[in-house]
């Protein structure tokens, strides 16, 4: 039987998880083993819920670039060799995710914007990963958004498989297609080739060719996730999690005539402790409590293994909260999901067959609303950015766009089309095959 390490972008949400738990446990039944790199607290939580080993790189750099904050990471850095030269490195981090803003325009952009252009940082996330390759021995990586990961695997000449969303390949026109790049922006592909020439590889010709493994992924479909017909990859359909063990709380059933259900999903309101960066969604939480305080619906509100922001206590009466709801099950009990954008959001609600309002917190997110909207199967709110980078979405506008998701027939219609396309794909199982045969 074989042995896979799977890796995920270093970040403390769960979108990458949702979509790398059900493959893992697809080989897992196969009799696999399976190895986690993802040490970020929300990742950790639901990995360990799902039975699964979950490793870190022996450094704890790497524990503190993936968002684990805790005092004793940073006790235990400072206690590492070479601990002044990584503190600088994530301090310069740090400085790159608060100059973040929400237009980000392909996977170049993304990465560079992530430290990609120091390549001290670039080297010494690759060497720390490489280190847990060798230290596991799997005979292959699959990588969900991690560039530092790849290249590990190439460094490590392990093969690689990589799972990824069509808006993240060569031959795709990125985050932000609707319109033209600004010139000049910035570029980690120049620290990147110069690492790869640091272990006698070849340069690239673009950063997003990093994420073409020796097999390459294609989550959704071609409707969901358009591509050129000749670019390399095999679409699978959604990939999307849900533990048999989970059930829902008593509260989501309600007898007729019960008001509608809505399910809100913030993903992580703040990614850093007494700052904004790009990638926050408090504007869901503030936007639908606003809104929906007086509607005759009930508000299923959730955030991911995250804490609410207590600046939202007390909820409204017809709002219930738990940090961690089951998402295909919540789905296909709502009338609406309300979300911030992330992929395996935008897939719950299409695999369901629910209607989606979204509000798209920076411009990956965007991407995956506006062709979910396209589709005609939700709509999309972008939220307006003021002062210090306060998110916010007028409550009216907020409240018309329910009630308008609600009363149309249209949207559930051309939600459940779209569900009958994607269920026949493979998804798990056919990754898995995939994986296997590449082997």
């Amino acid at each position: 039987m074989g042995k896979f390490l799977f890796t995920t972008l270093p970040s403390n949400d769960l979108g990458l998880l949702t979509r790398s738990l059900p493959l893992a446990h697809e080989l897992r039944t196969r009799g696999h083993h399976i190895v986690f790199c993802s040490p970020a607290p929300a990742p950790s939580r639901l990995i360990a819920e799902a039975g699964l080993t979950n490793l870190r790189p022996r450094d704890p750099f790497y524990a503190l670039v993936s968002g684990d904050f805790r005092p004793t990471t940073f006790a235990h850095l400072l206690r590492a060799p070479r601990a002044a030269f990584k503190l600088a490195l994530l301090t310069g981090f740090a400085r790159q995710m608060l100059r973040l803003t929400s237009e980000i325009w392909h996977m170049d952009h993304f990465i560079a914007l992530l430290g990609g252009q120091n390549e001290n940082f670039v080297q010494l996330n690759v060497e720390l990963l490489v280190s847990l390759i060798e230290e596991t021995q799997p005979d292959a990586v699959v990588d969900f958004w991690n560039p530092f990961a790849c290249l590990a695997a190439r460094v490590a000449q392990k093969p690689l498989i990589t799972v990824i969303q069509a808006d993240m390949h060569p031959l795709s026109q990125g985050f932000i297609w609707w319109k033209p790049p600004p010139p000049h922006l910035p570029t980690a592909l120049p620290a990147f080739n110069r690492v790869r020439h640091t272990f006698g590889l070849p340069p690239l010709h673009g950063i997003s060719d990093l994420f073409l493994g020796d097999q390459t992924l294609l989550l959704g479909t071609p409707e969901t996730d358009p591509l050129p017909p000749h670019a390399a990859g095999t679409y699978i359909g959604p990939i999307l999690w849900q533990s048999p063990k989970e059930n829902l709380p008593a509260w989501v059933e309600s007898p007729p005539p019960a008001p509608p259900l809505i399910w809100v999903y913030s993903g992580n309101p703040r990614y850093a402790p007494g700052v904004r960066t790009a990638f926050d969604s408090s504007v869901v939480l503030s936007a639908c409590i606003e809104a929906l305080r007086d509607e005759p619906v009930r508000v299923a509100l959730s955030t991911g293994h995250h804490l609410l922001p207590r600046k939202f206590l007390p909820l409204p009466d017809n709002f219930h909260y738990a940090p961690y709801l089951p998402g295909l099950a919540m789905a296909e009990r709502s009338a609406l999901l309300v979300h911030h954008g992330g992929y395996g959001s935008c897939q719950t609600g299409l695999y369901t067959g629910t209607p989606a309002l979204i509000l798209p917190t920076y411009s990956e997110r965007e991407s995956n609303a506006r062709r979910v909207a396209a589709l005609g199967a939700g709509e999309m709110l972008l939220p307006e950015i003021g002062n210090g980078g306060k998110k916010t979405v007028s409550p009216l506008e907020f409240r018309a766009k329910v009630r308008q998701l609600l009363s149309t027939p249209a949207y559930k219609e051309n939600a459940m089309n779209i569900r009958e396309k994607l269920r026949r794909y493979g998804g798990p199982a056919q990754a898995a095959d995939l994986i296997l045969a590449a082997l």
